[in-house]
């Protein structure tokens, strides 16, 4: 679950130093906001456009009709922001990914490539180099007692000190349409997730998850 495991190369996040600076992917989520307040200033007006306070948008960047964009927000080349999203800031976007239609992001990383489609919501969670959400599936990022978020793993369990915390997800994940990662889930690389699943904890990584008692390993 640390940082070295769930992501393979860093350079795939303009918040590379975060992650060398921590050791869980969750110390990064109260840090973003920060972060991306930042760095946006000193981005090269010559490849990034300005065209609100704390917005920034690489000048490759597809932008349709209809989005609302509120800072602080880095959205990075190539990156394609679909009609209907909704960003509510805090959020660093990589290059290359899809940001789709009646999609809400909130204090998110996105690393490069990663794919947020359709109908997702994406709050106080990361995810990592080409990882994938199918249509539908959320990051439930605060739980129903309002108590602080855990992590469990192996019979241990981590404790976050975070109320809002939704999902991490580690290289080459993907979940299926209509799921729900339950607050503290944890994805490892090249894990699956099933349709209309429901998960919390830790996935190990190259497993494919049917249910949460039924988890085999990709053959």
């Amino acid at each position: 679950m640390k940082n070295q495991d769930m992501f393979a190369d860093l350079s795939t996040t303009q918040a590379e130093q975060l992650f060398i600076e921590s050791i869980y992917p969750w110390e990064v989520l109260p840090l973003i906001q920060t972060f991306v307040r930042a760095l946006g200033p000193k981005l090269s007006p010559e490849e990034y456009d300005h065209p609100s306070e704390e917005v920034w948008i690489h000048k490759s960047a597809v932008l349709y009709p209809n989005i609302y964009i509120a800072g602080p927000t880095i959205i990075g080349a190539g990156t394609e922001v679909r009609p209907g999203a909704f960003i509510r800031g805090s959020a660093l976007v990589g290059r290359g990914c899809v940001v789709g239609n009646s999609t809400e992001l909130k204090n998110c990383i996105l690393f490069d490539k990663v794919q947020v489609p359709h109908y997702n919501y994406v709050g106080d969670s990361i995810l990592g180099n080409y990882s994938h959400m199918g249509a539908g599936s959320i990051c439930s990022n605060v739980k129903s007692d309002k108590t602080l978020v855990i992590v469990r793993h192996e019979g241990m369990v981590h404790e976050t000190g975070l109320k809002k915390f939704g999902a991490i997800l580690g290289d080459h994940v993907e979940v299926g349409c209509n799921s729900v990662l339950n607050p503290g889930t944890v994805i490892e690389p090249h894990a699956s997730v099933y349709p209309l699943s429901r998960v919390r904890g830790v996935i190990k990584a190259g497993h494919i998850f049917k249910s949460q008692d039924d988890v085999v390993p990709r053959k």
